[in-house]
């Protein structure tokens, strides 16, 4: 069972993950150059994901190899201290490329401790 306060994290990452990938839907990178509160909601969408990461405790990162921790909060990091150079090419592939892996990986995590301690 993850240590306290950590199912409440992972289910922060999902759920923002899982918005930002509705925020994408039917749209195309182009459409990020001419919609900034779209841009705008996805940064802030993916600095929750990190901060909701840098969080977890490290017992569980340890035992979830398969989530790149690191780069999830290097990308928080990036984002909130990198705020005024944000590349929106990798944005868009992160949202696309990235998050449905993550968010398969999330829901299985979450799932393997159902029934545990809520927060």
């Amino acid at each position: 069972m993850p240590p306290r306060g950590d199912r409440a994290r992972l289910l922060h990452m999902l759920d923002h993950a899982v918005e930002a990938r509705e925020l994408v839907r039917n749209r195309t990178r182009g459409d990020l150059d001419f919609d900034r509160m779209r841009t705008l909601a996805l940064v802030r969408l993916l600095e929750i994901v990190g901060e909701a990461a840098s969080r977890v405790s490290p017992s569980l990162r340890e035992a979830q190899p398969a989530v790149p921790w690191v780069q999830i909060v290097g990308l928080r990091n990036r984002l909130v201290h990198g705020y005024d150079s944000v590349d929106l090419d990798v944005l868009w592939q992160v949202v696309e490329a990235d998050l449905p892996s993550l968010i398969a990986d999330l829901r299985l995590i979450l799932s393997s401790c159902e029934g545990g301690e809520k927060d």
